[in-house]
């Protein structure tokens, strides 16, 4: 071996030991990585999220000569629609790639079964996310908005601070002031007003202001029919037991049951038919209010099944106590024909 050769490979040597990556390079570079994990771990909080996505589908046997075709126009299907296993309204799909090289059919079926892989936008809000949508509808009862201009969102009256906003109806149709002036005038507004608008209390100032956008908290997620709607609040604690929708709350001693209810009704109604046949003969004028009247009856009428209701629960009571003093007579005449059994075989 000459001198000049083994220079040469002494060169490349140390050449390659400089190319080499050293353990400290190696290092940042796993650094790296696991920042950029953590990066995609953030867009979690983000209501547009991009996810890849592996699923095994069956190709249509028109597609044989263009399968790629086939499960786009599968995938085509999917977007607009809440799919429970992405958890979220599919927007948009992107780098199509199969898993297999080979397609596989299973016995005398003709469909192509092959594995896929893609990306999926995905809009994918949850409880607890803030979010701004636009008013489109306002009534006593609820607040209606569109986030993004596509997807529908409801914030109910319970969960409207009226402490601080109050309901404002707009001008009907058939108020003498609703003139030509009101109709042009209402015809520069958008139709976000609806039959009138929220106001704040002290300020007058529309709920959203000029632009009618409105941050609202997601409380509640709806799926029907494959569409996804919310369900929003605008309280500083959305998720407080305290807004709940005020409901009639009846004892248990005001309560009837349906058969008494069923009776109730069946009274009333004969005694209007009794008192309509003892009307026929009477004036049409009469200076009792028939409201009035119908309030009596009902009343009296629910007075008569508390009535019964309460005998009712008398009578069982008594038969209750008639079970219990038959039962003690019940075992002394037991033991009475046992010992004349055993005398007799005796």
């Amino acid at each position: 071996m000459t001198p000049s050769t083994s220079n040469s490979k002494k060169r490349k040597f140390q050449d390659s030991l400089k190319d080499a990556p050293t353990k400290k390079q190696k290092k940042e570079a796993a650094k790296l990585n696991v920042e950029s994990k953590d990066k995609k771990g953030k867009g979690k909080d983000t209501e547009f999220q991009v996810i890849c996505s592996s699923m095994v589908i069956s190709i249509s046997p028109v597609f044989a000569n263009h399968p790629r075709s086939g499960v786009e126009e599968m995938l085509d299907s999917m977007i607009m629609r809440y799919i429970p296993a992405l958890e979220g309204v599919v927007l948009s799909h992107d780098n199509l790639i199969f898993l297999d090289k080979k397609a596989s059919i299973t016995a005398d079926c003709p469909f192509l079964v092959c594995r896929i892989k893609f990306d999926a936008t995905v809009w994918r809000p949850h409880v607890g996310m803030k979010l701004v949508g636009k008013i489109n509808l306002c009534s006593p009862d609820h607040i209606s908005l569109l986030v993004h201009k596509t997807f529908n969102v409801s914030i109910p009256r319970h969960h409207i601070p009226v402490d601080q906003w109050e309901f404002e109806y707009g001008a009907a149709e058939n108020d003498p002031e609703y003139g030509a002036a009101a109709q042009q005038e209402s015809d520069h507004k958008t139709d976000e007003e609806g039959i009138g608008r929220w106001i704040h209390k002290l300020t007058a100032e529309p709920l959203g202001g000029s632009s009618s956008y409105l941050e609202f908290t997601v409380i509640g997620l709806t799926v029907a029919n494959e569409m996804l709607s919310l369900l929003g609040s605008i309280q500083s604690d959305p998720f407080s037991p305290l807004h709940v929708p005020a409901t009639a709350i009846r004892s248990k001693s005001d309560e009837v049951s349906d058969a008494d209810n069923k009776i109730v009704a069946d009274e009333l109604l004969a005694n209007l038919s009794v008192e309509d046949g003892d009307d026929e003969g009477n004036d049409s004028d009469s200076d009792q209010d028939g409201f009035q009247t119908l309030g009596k009856k009902a009343e009296q009428a629910s007075a008569e099944a508390a009535r019964r209701k309460v005998d009712k629960t008398k009578r069982i009571a008594e038969e209750k106590k008639k079970r219990q003093k038959r039962k003690p007579e019940e075992s002394v005449d037991s033991e009475k024909t046992g010992k004349k059994r055993k005398s007799s075989k005796r």
